[in-house]
């Protein structure tokens, strides 16, 4: 089906028409709509164009008005203050809109065919270390941006650029070949859960560590490892190999946790790149884009400085000839633009490397890798901070585990759940009680602004009052209650009923969603999906408080406010399906 337009474009065209009738010497111009307390919407763009045109705004919004011939969508257009249209639209139009957006699988949201291809690079864990609550918002952002923009018709390529190469693993192997069954399970054979993978690695690592750090001899064996392991050597890449299958037992247990959805072929760690690296620094350095300083392979910037005030330069290629995360950055660009036909770049990543990818987009962009038909984004996020508004961390000052903090959520929500349970199983409990918990989390994330940093606090996240995604569950769940218990009446449209206040400002709000759409993935701004859907979750809640719904006057109302009920649970359902967060039917 074709995208329905909402009201708000259909106005705009109404009153650009009558623009043009009353003004042609303006031309095409802009009406400036928006939404109104005072009215549905207002229109202020004639202040502007009075001034253009040199002449009264009262008296040239009082002509425009008079120019739009009467039609069944506009109710009421009234010239305010200086200049200002407030605009009613129809009841009937509302509903009709309404229905046209509920006979359409998609809500009426257009689906975009000549859309290009996104190279989403987000939830980046790194091998034979544990994922902490640093690792959250790059998953939970880029999840929802994978679903959003694929939803508007988007082309999605997901890479998890996991950090899976470097000096370390020289360490871990050498460790290994000498001490061969620190990676075996105690069963072997039977299915190993991502705790016991994890706990292995955590032990090899710290066992190694030390090691390295008392024994010179080791020490030495191991960076020679590091040698073997770039030069391709096979028992050496072999031993890596289960260094990365190990993790991935691990990532995939905390990442179905997440609730998400990660496959195999969209890893493609630092290691993905390293038979690019050096191609990637000759055409650097012969189209002089890179120069050689002081041995190494760098690309200078004239405003990009350091705290002393000198230049800082982006190192693709060290002195000794190892190449850092620039160099293996900028292949992967190469790889994304040329292999994968990208014509965005989209990096979920950390605000405090924004100077790291302002530099290497820059680069890339000198190097034509990047152009005008080529973008790259880093959607930058700020840090999840405790209650206390400092840093995340444990009691003992550690790095909180993500797998804990999960834990703790899904535990707080069962108990919420529990309590307000009255018809379900303890299996439904723990069920609805990881929804719940997870979706707590990632709408506490998502519903803040990715730049900002936020303050995890479990007890509001859970809560059933205020902007929590709770909220909207329970929302979302007596509708479904409500439909239960309708009986043989059935959700229909009735464009010939008076609406009242409540239902006009829901039925409104509800045909904002197709833009709200558009406007999250052309900013790469969840956050402003989560605002609409608490702001309808709100309207909802008043609409029900006001509005009989089953006990409505006539058998037509009830039909008309089951098929308001039904529209808003779509779209709840909709909305928190491309946040990552289920809706449950019961809870």
């Amino acid at each position: 089906m074709a995208s329905v337009p909402s009201l708000a474009s259909t106005v705009q065209q109404r009153l650009a028409e009558g623009l043009s009738a009353a003004l042609p010497e303006a031309g095409s111009a802009d009406p400036l709509l928006r939404r109104s307390d005072r009215a549905d919407f207002q229109a202020n763009g004639i202040l502007a164009l009075a001034k253009q045109l040199k002449g009264n705004p009262r008296e040239l919004a009082t002509k425009v008005v008079e120019s739009i011939p009467a039609n069944d969508v506009l109710k009421e257009i009234e010239v305010s203050g200086p200049g200002f249209l407030n605009i009613t639209v129809s009841d009937a139009a509302i509903v009709e809109t309404l229905a046209a957006r509920a006979a359409d699988a998609r809500l009426g949201v257009p689906l975009n065919e000549a859309a290009g291809t996104t190279v989403i690079d987000y939830a980046q864990p790194n091998v034979a270390k544990e994922m902490h609550v640093g690792h959250l918002r790059s998953a939970v952002i880029g999840a929802a941006m994978v679903e959003i923009l694929e939803f508007t018709g988007e082309t999605v390529v997901r890479r998890h650029h996991i950090g899976d190469w470097g000096t370390q693993f020289g360490m871990l192997i050498q460790y290994l070949i000498e001490h061969p069954h620190e990676l075996d399970h105690k069963d072997e054979g039977a299915e190993v859960s991502g705790e016991e993978a994890m706990s292995n690695l955590n032990r090899l690592y710290k066992a190694s560590r030390a090691l390295f750090d008392a024994d010179e001899e080791f020490k030495t064996r191991a960076r020679a490892r590091v040698v073997d392991l770039q030069a391709g050597d096979e028992e050496t890449l072999a031993l890596w190999q289960r260094f990365v299958d190990e993790s991935k037992i691990y990532f995939y247990s905390v990442f179905e946790k997440l609730d998400m959805d990660v496959r195999d072929p969209d890893i493609v760690g630092e290691s993905g790149y390293n038979d690019m690296l050096q191609e990637t620094c000759r055409i650097l350095e012969e189209s002089g884009v890179a120069v050689r300083s002081e041995g190494a392979l760098c690309v200078f910037f004239d405003d990009i400085k350091g705290p002393d005030g000198n230049p800082v330069p982006l190192i693709v290629q060290k002195s000794d000839g190892g190449f850092g995360y620039a160099a293996t950055d900028l292949s992967a660009i190469r790889d994304r633009v040329q292999n994968l036909k990208a014509t965005s770049l989209l990096y979920v990543v950390d605000a405090r490397q924004s100077l790291h990818f302002k530099m290497v987009f820059e680069t890339a962009r000198r190097a034509g890798w990047l152009n005008d038909e080529v973008k790259a984004v880093q959607l930058a996020f700020g840090t999840v901070l405790g209650k206390d508004g400092k840093p995340f961390k444990t009691r003992e000052g550690e790095t909180v585990r993500l797998v804990d903090l999960l834990d703790e959520a899904i535990d707080r929500a069962s108990a919420v759940v529990r309590e307000k349970a009255q018809d379900l199983t303890e299996e439904e409990i723990a069920e609805r009680g990881a929804q719940v918990g997870i979706g707590a989390v990632k709408y506490a994330d998502l519903s803040t602004s990715a730049a900002r940093d936020y303050k995890f606090d479990l007890d509001q996240m859970v809560s059933l009052n205020g902007d929590t995604s709770v909220y909207l569950q329970y929302a979302y769940a007596r509708i479904q209650s409500i439909l239960r218990k309708a009986g043989d009446a059935k959700p229909a449209a009735r464009p010939e009923l008076e609406l009242a206040p409540s239902e006009r400002a829901l039925g409104l709000h509800l045909d904002g969603f197709g833009e709200t759409i558009a406007e999250t993935a052309a900013e790469y701004a969840p956050h402003k999906l989560a605002a609409y859907l608490y702001q309808l979750a709100s309207l909802y809640t008043t609409f029900y408080s006001e509005c009989p719904v089953l006990k409505a006057d006539t058998p037509e109302q009830v039909e008309n406010r089951l098929f308001l009920c039904d529209l808003t649970a779509r779209t709840l359902h909709q909305g928190m399906a491309l946040l990552g967060i289920r809706t449950p039917e019961r809870l």
